[in-house]
């Protein structure tokens, strides 16, 4: 075994499970409608530059912003492009995406969001497998940014 360089792929599955008090068909319309998933998903800390979003089967995504002064990477710019591949509505979200950060690639990934009715409510169970490119500590900011993500959609749908 040779020692990790900067220049290896490191690859990470993790899967979050949240549960809202809400219907599938009104936690599936926070992903699903592009007004509702700008506010939160999108809005917060860092000036949006483009949100795009043509949610259907073999429709895209895309999202570019910089991050506020104050962020640890402020000043940066961070681009996702996204393809939703497949989409049961209410029930099922497939996508892949890319990030990449001032331009150069750092994250390839495959996203499954699931919506299971649950007595009054909803579980959410997302399940995110990526490839890391040159992104020491990657896989842990990305997994701390859903669940700030679902958190902030949980104050979403409380609304």
């Amino acid at each position: 075994m040779t020692a990790q360089t900067s220049s290896q792929a490191v690859h990470s599955t993790f899967t979050l499970e949240y549960h809202y008090p809400q219907a599938p068909a009104r936690v599936f319309a926070a992903f699903a409608q592009p007004a509702r998933k700008r506010l939160w998903y999108a809005e917060g800390n860092h000036e949006i530059q483009e949100f795009e979003m043509d949610f259907r089967a073999g429709g895209s995504e895309r999202f570019r912003y910089r991050f506020k002064e104050g962020h640890p990477i402020a000043g940066s710019e961070i681009a996702n492009e996204s393809a939703y591949h497949d989409i049961v509505p209410d029930e099922r979200i497939v996508m892949t995406a890319k990030m990449l950060l001032n331009g150069k690639p750092t994250l390839v990934q495959l996203l499954t969001i699931e919506f299971v009715g649950s007595g009054k409510g909803t579980d959410l169970i997302l399940t995110n497998q990526g490839t890391f490119l040159e992104w020491e500590g990657g896989p842990e900011m990305i997994e701390a940014g859903w669940r700030a993500l679902l958190d902030r959609l949980q104050n979403y749908l409380a609304q």
